[in-house]
C-alpha cells in the first residue's frame, strides 16, 4: 500500500477570480489518491516584521502549523512586474522567521504559475526558486509549468480542457514521484 501524502496548496494571488487558483484547484483533481491536498491561506498573514519574532501572531502560528503539517508544498504563482506577487513573498519570509523556525525547510515543493503573458510566469517562477533554494527546500526542476490563460482552460467543475490536461497530467506526475522520493518516512 503506498504512503499517504497531505500537499499544501499555496496561491500567490489573492484575486477572486484568480486564474492561478483555478489551475491550482484542477491540478489536484490529477494526483493519484494517496495524495491530499489544503489549499494554505495567505490572505491574513500580517506584513512580516522581525519585531513580531518575540511574540509571533496568531495567524502566523497558524499558517506556519499547517506548512509544517504538509509533506510537500505546491506554489501556484502569477507574475507581477517581472517577480512574485508581495504576498507570496511575505508568506514565505513569514513561514522561514523567526529565524532557526523555518517551517519550509526539507518540504519538497513543486513550482507552477499561470499568466496571461506570452513569457508567462517563468521570471516569477525563477525569482521564487532562489528563494526556495535558500529555505532548504528540493523543488521539482523538470518538467518546469509555464502556462499561458486561456478562455476555457478549466471549467467550472475544475476541469483541464484536454489541450492542457495531458501536459499538466506529466507534471503531476513527475510531482507526485518528487514527492515519494524526497519525504522522509
Amino acid at each position: 500500500m503506498s504512503n499517504q501524502y497531505q500537499i499544501g496548496v499555496v496561491v500567490g494571488s489573492l484575486r477572486s477570480d484568480s486564474y492561478n487558483k483555478k489551475v491550482a484547484e484542477a491540478l489536484i483533481k490529477l494526483f493519484p489518491s494517496h495524495f491530499t491536498f489544503k489549499f494554505i491561506d495567505i490572505s491574513t498573514l500580517p506584513l512580516y516584521n522581525q519585531d513580531a519574532d518575540q511574540q509571533v501572531p496568531a495567524t502566523v502560528v497558524e499558517f506556519k502549523s499547517q506548512v509544517a503539517q504538509s509533506d510537500g508544498i505546491i506554489f501556484v504563482t502569477p507574475e507581477y512586474n517581472r517577480s512574485i506577487p508581495g504576498v507570496l513573498k511575505n508568506a514565505i519570509d513569514q513561514g522561514s522567521r523567526p529565524w532557526g523556525d523555518n517551517s519550509w525547510n526539507g518540504k519538497p515543493a513543486g513550482v507552477l504559475g499561470v499568466s496571461v503573458g506570452n513569457i508567462s510566469t517563468a521570471i516569477a517562477q525563477q525569482h521564487l526558486r532562489n528563494s526556495l533554494a535558500f529555505l532548504n527546500m528540493p523543488t521539482l526542476n523538470q518538467p518546469e509549468c509555464f502556462l499561458k490563460w486561456f478562455d476555457g482552460m478549466v471549467d467550472e467543475q475544475h476541469n483541464f480542457a484536454q489541450k492542457s490536461k495531458d501536459f499538466l497530467q506529466a507534471w503531476v506526475d513527475a510531482y507526485a514521484q518528487f514527492v515519494e522520493k524526497n519525504v522522509a518516512r
